[in-house]
């Protein structure tokens, strides 16, 4: 018994050495030691896959070419890409291919997307130095967190800006205050000093939020849902000041509900408009129009403070899926630095949110490039958590209430905080 005692604790003495001298199962990422040309400097990195896949916005490829082929060139690694649209198809295609292994390494989603596709495990969050983060305006960047940590990169930013024809309007006002003293004048039932879309929650965040109101709480990057201050004192007074423009009619009727944008733009491209609140998307059908316009930032508002309209950011994301994320952060990286951010600008007209970029002669002889980059300096990131769906309906309502008569400003709006709050606890209840 004591011979067999003997055997088996040698045994395991054998058994536990053998595994002590084996190979760490954690550790099965291959990596690579590079050699700084510059430093003589070692860096260890994973092994390079043989290719990557970018999913790009539709006709946004034009774009994404010329940055692919200098990765590639200063890398070794193959890039393919594909477009998609990205309002919809990007986010449905990669539910779809993501789990199959057939989808994409990096994707673009428009920046109030990501809470959703974070709750659903689609993209994952990313890290880089703050030297890259630096690049970047810092509302561009608070776009691309959810829950106070990093999705994505951005690579363009839109935001409502100041619009003007020229012929009517000589320059741009500096305040609200001048717009509508200048619309008092000029508005007669068939023509208008300035047109905004203000029973449209997206537009009339301008003014709401400049006036000390907002929608979610923001603790250090984190979104309070339980903290929606569209009933504040500030909220109220903005709601206020929009019912004064439709109170005295200086806003046609026709501008108000689901077809408000077309007869605005419809006003506006006949000459019948001096200037109006719209985004970057509306220039071309302008100038197509044949008016020869002007942009600015929006003027400051009665309390003296800027506007604080919603922003749009459209970024660069690394799939859940991928096996390569640090080489796929890598090209997200590369993708929007400065010099692959200009040639975005040059070719496709989206406008990055590049602090460097802002001031260069590409964009800072650009009219309409510039005001949308100064105005974006004032603007606030649309929320992108998944109860912001809760909030756009009720607020709408309100508004055009507001914009009708038919209720007044604080009633209002405590009436569509309590539905946003109702709406958020039953389809979003708390984990």
């Amino acid at each position: 018994m004591k011979k067999s005692l003997s055997l088996l604790i040698m045994l395991v003495f054998i058994i536990g050495l053998l595994v002590a001298c084996g190979p760490n199962r954690e550790e099965t990422t291959t990596v690579t030691s590079n050699v700084n040309e510059n430093t003589g400097t070692t860096s260890d990195e994973p092994a390079k896959p043989e290719k990557l896949v970018v999913w790009e916005d539709t006709d946004k490829s034009v774009a994404l070419k010329p940055a692919i082929e200098s990765f590639e060139k200063e890398y070794g690694i193959k890039v393919e890409f594909k477009e998609l649209g990205m309002a919809d198809k990007m986010r449905d295609q990669l539910r779809l291919d993501g789990p199959s292994g057939t989808g994409a390494d990096i994707v673009t989603l428009p920046h109030d997307q990501i809470g959703q596709v974070v709750t659903e495990g689609l993209i994952q969050e990313i890290e880089v130095s703050d030297e890259v983060l630096s690049t970047f305006t810092d509302s561009s960047i608070t776009a691309q967190k959810y829950d106070g940590k990093l999705y994505g990169l951005p690579k363009a930013t839109e935001t409502p800006v100041f619009i003007y024809n020229k012929a009517l309007m000589s320059e741009p006002p500096a305040t609200m205050d001048e717009v509508y003293d200048f619309s008092k004048e000029f508005s007669d039932g068939k023509q208008f000093g300035f047109l905004a879309l203000w029973d449209n929650f997206y537009f009339a965040h301008g003014v709401i939020g400049g006036m000390g109101g907002y929608v979610f709480k923001d603790n250090e990057g984190a979104l309070d849902r339980e903290d929606v201050g569209l009933g504040n004192d500030g909220a109220v007074a903005g709601a206020e000041y929009i019912q004064k423009w439709y109170k005295e009619g200086l806003f046609p009727k026709g501008i108000i509900g689901e077809s408000g944008g077309s007869a605005k733009d419809g006003l506006f491209n006949e000459g019948k408009v001096a200037s109006v609140m719209d985004g970057p998307w509306a220039f071309q059908s302008m100038k197509d129009a044949g008016i020869d316009i002007g942009v600015s930032a929006m003027p400051t508002l009665p309390n003296g403070e800027h506007m604080k309209t919603f922003m749009g950011v459209k970024g660069w994301h690394v799939s859940s899926f991928t096996e390569h994320k640090y080489w796929s952060t890598k090209l997200v990286e590369w993708l929007t630095n400065e010099e692959n951010a200009k040639i975005r600008f040059e070719t496709t007209q989206e406008i990055p949110p590049v602090k460097t970029l802002i001031e260069d002669p590409i964009i800072a002889e650009n009219e309409g490039a510039k005001a949308v980059a100064l105005q974006s300096q004032y603007a606030v990131p649309m929320p992108n958590i998944p109860e912001m769906g809760e909030v756009w309906g009720p607020a709408a309502s309100a508004l055009q209430t507001i914009a009708t008569g038919k209720a007044e400003p604080k009633a209002a709006m405590d009436d569509a905080v309590k539905t946003i709050k109702t709406n958020i606890e039953t389809n979003h209840p708390s984990k």
